[in-house]
């Protein structure tokens, strides 16, 4: 089973200013281990980066899947709990999952993200929408 995979990568970067930085940028990519991710973000980036460049950390992540926009856009972080009744005392049960949505803006990112439900069987409710850093995800290679 294949995971999304935190990755940040060092490099200098040409600033609007023309001034270059150093900087240090968030990517996300599914992969079944670090080595895997590691390696694949390094193909990913390369067409984009000029000169040296490394992979600074890798981290595994709780996001369950990602839903892309064909608009492009930031990337948000939804937290979601899917509800269930526990059949033992009959109580609300809940189960949080975390997915990646990319949108222009917050009401993007909750509209992109009901639409992706809309065939979800299971009763769910948004415990959150948070923009993160992540500048691109790369899904696993097929």
């Amino acid at each position: 089973m294949a995971y999304y995979i935190e990755t940040k990568v060092r490099f200098e970067k040409k600033m609007e200013n023309g001034l270059v930085k150093k900087v240090t940028e968030p990517y996300m990519i599914e992969a079944l281990t670090f080595t895997e991710a590691e390696a694949n973000i390094i193909e990913c980036v390369r067409p984009y980066i000029s000169g040296d460049f490394s992979v600074e950390a890798v981290k595994k992540t709780k996001v369950a899947a990602i839903f892309p926009c064909v608009a492009g856009g930031d990337w948000w972080q939804i937290k979601t709990n899917f509800i269930s009744v526990d059949e033992r005392n009959g109580t609300d049960k809940k189960t949080t999952v975390i997915y990646m949505v990319q949108a222009s803006d917050f009401a993007g990112a909750f509209e992109n993200f009901k639409d992706a439900m809309k065939g979800e069987m299971a009763d769910w409710e948004i415990a959150g929408i948070t923009q993160t850093r992540i500048l691109d995800v790369f899904p696993a290679s097929r």
